[in-house]
């Protein structure tokens, strides 16, 4: 690569100014993420980004910057986070902007140590090293402590065609094109000779968006194809568990259940409620599920309830059919630390903090794992996803067989009525396109849509309406080399970058 040496000086920048200047970056980058969706714009808060990492003259202020980075971009990304306090904002109010600066703050140590790790690398190669660290970092995010891939650096490429490629390279090797290409940028304007990695930048780009395009396949014909329902009782988080509205909530959805087809459709195949969508336990459900599946007749239903088992208890996807009979059940398994469960449960409760959703004093237990359930008839299998489980590209390509469609269901009242639906909703969008499948999820506020194995939303109902939709359910596209494969591509070019950039480092005081 050229000389990355700055023409003006790597040193310009006042020592003060660094920190502002990289949480600036970062929020620019941020601004990639739905519901902004600023892919351009997201480009040059990371050229920003790599800059501020390539113009560090210490081990420190590399961290320094990298911290900085992801404090702006989280900071901003993760606004979400204080909605759930403010649902009980008397008790809980008070820790919502705690809870987001030290989440942001303990993420953006994932981006610290990549940026400290990637200036351990003689000076020509540190893009190729940041764009090694970057992506491991965000895959590491994506596994320590449970997990947490909301808003990977290269989701902003959702509303371009180059989205596309993470059905072939999935999310992180997207994340390590994307890193790659801000770190071209920077070299071309930084270099001496800026002719080879600005060619070099503009090819990448050409190819992220122009082999995009190529790997976008077009609209599928949906004529005869089962109908699926999906309905949204738009249960505000503050009323949802209050005994004066759970009734009206629940004979709310029974009322769209039983409407007759919309659109000129035939009649449902599959009826679709949110996550916790019945105000009662499945133990003692039989008579309400028996109102739910008359109203349903001849489709099934799958829909979100709460179950007790030997004293534990699961946030469960029920299938049911006329009965009413209990066809599967599904465990949620992937669960919301803080939210479904204590970490250290006793020294939280010692300082007054428990658990935020409907059994915080006893906390979910976690179901098996990944499973598929057999929706029958036109259908076939599905692979279901309870709330964030949709977040995780390694909890959708667990299933021995292939399914049929990924099933959501999930309550985003939880995320408040601005940023956090639609990321949610963009990255059910990016499952969908890693798979090659038809994503149907119904939310509880919104945004409950029908997606289709490219991630374009075909229908969908809008953030904070009560209704129901129906639409056809579009077939799988053809298995993708991400679902094949997973990450061992993406790994193992990270391993080779690695070495390339690191191998016969040379000597370099700081």
């Amino acid at each position: 690569m050229a000389d990355t040496r700055s023409r003006a000086g790597a040193g310009a920048l006042p020592a003060w100014a660094r920190l502002p200047l990289a949480i600036a970056s970062g929020a620019i980058l941020g601004l990639g993420q739905a519901p902004w969706d600023l892919p351009w714009l997201a480009l040059a808060g990371l050229v920003g980004a790599v800059a501020m990492f390539a113009s560090a003259r210490s081990l420190k202020g590399a961290l320094g910057a990298g911290w900085g980075v992801g404090l702006g971009y989280f900071g901003l990304v993760l606004g979400w986070v204080i909605e759930p306090f403010q649902v009980d904002a008397a008790t809980t109010g008070w820790m919502a902007p705690f809870a987001l600066f030290f989440l942001a703050a303990g993420l953006a140590l994932f981006w610290g140590v990549a940026f400290w790790g990637a200036a351990h690398a003689p000076l020509r190669r540190r893009p190729f090293a940041l764009a090694v660290c970057w992506a491991a970092a965000e895959f590491a995010r994506s596994y320590v402590f449970t997990g947490f891939s909301w808003a990977l650096v290269g989701a902003f490429w959702l509303e371009t065609p180059a989205i596309q490629w993470s059905a072939v390279i999935g999310p992180h090797g997207l994340n390590v094109v994307t890193v790659g290409l801000g770190a071209l940028i920077v070299g071309a304007l930084r270099a001496r000779r800026p002719l080879v990695p600005g060619l070099a930048a503009v090819a990448l780009l050409g190819a992220l968006i122009g082999g995009g395009m190529a790997l976008t396949p077009p609209l599928q014909d949906l004529t005869g194809r089962p109908v699926v329902r999906l309905v949204q009782p738009n249960a505000a988080q503050h009323e949802k568990w209050d005994r004066a509205h759970m009734q009206r909530f629940f004979d709310r959805q029974v009322e769209f259940t039983a409407e007759p087809a919309q659109n000129g459709l035939s009649r449902p195949a599959l009826i679709v409620w949110p996550e916790t969508a019945v105000p009662t336990l499945l133990n003692n459900a039989d008579e309400l599920l028996g109102v739910v599946t008359d109203a349903a007749l001849p489709a099934k239903v799958a829909l979100g309830i709460q179950r007790e088992d030997d004293g534990r208890y699961y946030n469960s996807l029920v299938i049911a059919g006329l009965g009413p009979r209990i066809e599967a059940i599904y465990d949620k398994h992937h669960l919301v630390p803080f939210g479904e469960y204590m970490p250290a449960p006793g020294l939280f409760r010692h300082i007054g903090i428990g658990g935020l959703a409907q059994r915080a004093a006893s906390g979910y237990a976690a179901g098996p794992g990944p499973r598929m359930v057999d929706l029958g008839g036109d259908i076939g299998l599905a692979l279901p996803l309870i709330c964030y489980e949709a977040v995780f590209p390694q909890d959708t390509r667990v299933a021995p067989l292939r399914p049929a469609l990924l099933l959501q269901v999930t309550n985003d009242a939880w995320f408040g009525s601005f940023s956090g639906p639609y990321q949610h909703l963009a990255q059910a969008r990016m499952r969908a396109i890693e798979q090659g499948l038809p994503l149907v999820r119904a939310a509880n506020t919104g945004v409950s849509a029908v997606i289709d194995g490219a991630g374009r939303v075909l229908d969908s109902l809008p953030l904070g309406e009560a209704g129901f939709l129906d639409g056809p359910l579009p077939p799988p596209l053809r298995v993708t080399p991400y679902s094949r494969v997973g990450d061992l591509p993406a790994l193992a070019g990270l391993f080779l970058l690695g070495l390339a950039a690191f191998l016969r480092r040379r000597c370099v005081s700081y």
